[in-house]
């Protein structure tokens, strides 16, 4: 599977966030963006998932046999992590898991998933009473254990301690094969082993 994009462009308003990105994704490869805070960084990783449209230019996704995806079938193989989106806290992490595997399937039994990411205890406890770390490890399984090939990853070790960072680099280290890996971040930890390295400074 391969992520196209050609001239693309996010502006609000007459503000350019960035502007004429061309790039190539490819199944198999890891790739982190990089630049300051403010820069553009996590809007590009919104449009590449589908959360915002860009403003201009063209995004194709194709799959392994380089035929041309449609849209909602492209983005059912997207997972992210990122500090701005919010899980459903009136449900425990086993009541999320399942609802969520209704949409995207996981690689593990609900019961293996917590336990990969240390919540295994914390299963039949609501999400509002989880401290803003547990909450990270279950947004880590919900993207790192879906059956997806996209795997795009903002700032993904926000309010994680250090088991919760080591958590994070044996996720990288066991279920990243064959997928397209996008990291987000100005922490060189977290993109750690990243095989290409973009500054979105380069598209202002």
């Amino acid at each position: 599977m391969k992520i196209t994009l050609t001239q693309t462009g996010k502006r609000y308003n007459r503000e350019w966030i960035f502007r004429g990105f061309d790039h190539e994704f490819k199944s198999s490869y890891s790739y982190a963006i990089t630049g300051p805070n403010g820069s553009g960084k996590s809007t590009l990783l919104q449009v590449i998932a589908g959360a915002v449209m860009a403003s201009e230019g063209k995004i194709v996704f194709t799959d392994g046999e380089g035929r041309e995806m449609a849209e909602a079938e492209a983005y059912k193989e997207v997972s992210i992590v990122a500090p701005y989106l919010e899980l459903i806290e009136e449900m425990t992490a086993m009541e999320l898991l399942h609802f969520h595997q209704q949409f995207k399937p996981l690689l593990l039994s609900i019961e293996d998933c917590l336990h990969q990411v240390g919540l295994k205890k914390a299963a039949h406890k609501q999400i509002r009473y989880f401290s803003s770390g547990m909450k990270q490890r279950l947004k880590l399984a919900q993207a790192f254990l879906s059956q997806t090939q996209i795997l795009l990853l903002d700032e993904p070790t926000t309010n994680l301690d250090a088991s919760g960072i080591e958590l994070y680099h044996h996720l990288m280290a066991q279920f990243t094969d064959n997928r397209i890996l996008i990291v987000c971040s100005n922490d060189k930890n977290e993109y750690e082993g990243c095989k290409e390295i973009i500054s979105i400074e380069k598209y202002k």
